[in-house]
């Protein structure tokens, strides 16, 4: 019997070039579904590299990328800010283009969990049944969101978080690495979890949390 060719990959825009670009080309690589067709990031980067791709355009040319690719991941990162990562998504997904949420082979995701566009899944994390997970949000790596854990869009949870069962997080929150909470409290929207912070009751919008708040 002969062997059956190879599904061709669908294209992929990176938009942003910075660190959290370098993971989430590993995970894209890692996925093996995805062709990377070059990277979008400031005007005086244009034809540096970016690992193993180059930085093809500024963000005032994805009009004219998008004839020839229709997907793609925003790779800015999200700490000190959410701003430009949600800006460039807008911009992005106004002119048209597809956010596929990206998954790395590594994690788990549960069959029963929901995510939105754009989300993209790092190394060894996991999401367990009931989750729901918003639009253009990083789970980290190592990540814990536990059952019935609600995300809004466009949040941050960190490297080795955990949030425990049934917790709501609200858009534009950055969870903090190592940080941890309680179940079934609500995080409100534009707040910061410091890394390593124990929370145990709920979070007021605009509330910076820091590592020794309880």
């Amino acid at each position: 019997m002969k062997n059956q060719p190879l599904a061709p990959k669908s294209k992929i825009l990176l938009i942003g070039g910075g660190g959290h670009c370098h993971s989430v080309i590993d995970v894209i690589e890692l996925t093996n579904k995805y062709e990377i067709i070059g990277i979008v990031d400031t005007k005086e980067n244009i034809g540096k590299n970016v690992l193993d791709y180059e930085v093809i355009a500024c963000d005032d040319d994805l009009e004219t990328i998008f004839e020839t690719c229709k997907n793609a991941a925003i790779t800015v990162g999200h700490i000190k800010s959410n701003e430009l990562r949600k800006k460039l998504f807008e911009k992005a997904k106004n002119i048209g283009f597809n956010f596929p949420t990206i998954i790395s082979p590594l994690a788990y995701v549960s069959k029963h969990a929901t995510l939105e566009e754009g989300t993209v899944v790092m190394h060894h994390a996991l999401v367990n049944a009931s989750a729901r997970v918003g639009k253009n949000c990083i789970i980290n790596s190592k990540a814990l969101v536990e059952h019935d854990v609600r995300i809004e869009d466009h949040c941050h949870i960190s490297t080795g978080a955990i949030l425990n069962g049934g917790v709501h997080v609200k858009a534009n929150t950055f969870y903090g690495s190592n940080a941890t909470c309680k179940e079934y409290i609500n995080i409100g929207s534009h707040v910061t979890i410091g890394g390593g912070a124990s929370v145990m009751k709920s979070v007021p919008n605009n509330t910076i949390v820091k590592p020794h708040s309880r």
